[in-house]
């Protein structure tokens, strides 16, 4: 599970470690957000009606899902099943929300150990996070101030992660990543002293 606040780079992170990793596979959520102009049906999102995604919800189609800037979001049960069934190793990218839904229902009640590894992505500052939303150029000012406010709150729930990255440099953190699905990342640690001090920036 790779989750971040908007604008931190885990989609661009995500999809070159796709590249990088043949046996990786990335489970395509739903959502019924609007479809962006370089998005593809099937490739990007699944993307569908409210109506379609609450019957997908009673249906209990969902291992996740949540609500996201106005818009649903879920990865669905069928869509795991066949990639697991498949041989791949799977990355979820969802929100805190998601994951901790994702921790609840794969927990082996006696072992209390869950089958996925959650890492959350920061930026390096406030102002990066910003120049990188506005560089987007998707969206207006009043949007990015939302996005900002939400991202301070997203990142309250970081050390619910077992890893943490910083993506202040690109090939840094993209190897970090790649650190983690080896095995060998225990430096990347949630809980390591050394993200204090980013972390009060970042929130204060």
């Amino acid at each position: 599970m790779i989750a971040a606040p908007s604008g931190a780079g885990k989609t661009s992170l995500v999809k070159e470690l796709l590249a990088r990793e043949p046996n990786l596979r990335v489970c395509v959520s739903h959502t019924t957000r609007p479809r962006r102009p370089n998005e593809v049906d099937g490739r990007d999102y699944h993307f569908v009606d409210v109506a379609t995604f609450r019957q997908m919800i009673d249906a209990d189609g969902f291992l996740e899902h949540a609500l996201v800037f106005d818009n649903y979001y879920g990865t669905s049960r069928a869509a795991l099943a066949d990639a697991f069934g498949r041989g791949h190793d799977v990355i979820l990218e969802i929100d805190w929300q998601g994951a901790r839904q994702v921790r609840e229902r794969t927990q082996d009640p006696v072992r209390g150990t869950t089958g996925c590894i959650g890492i959350f992505v920061l930026p390096p500052s406030r102002a990066e996070l910003e120049a990188r939303l506005r560089n987007r150029k998707t969206d207006s000012d009043e949007v990015i101030a939302r996005r900002l406010r939400d991202a301070v709150s997203d990142m309250r729930h970081a050390d619910e992660f077992d890893y943490v990255i910083v993506n202040d440099h690109f090939e840094t953190a993209l190897r970090e990543l790649q650190r983690i699905l080896e095995g060998d990342a225990s430096d990347l640690r949630a809980d390591r002293p050394t993200l204090a001090t980013l972390m009060a920036r970042l929130l204060g």
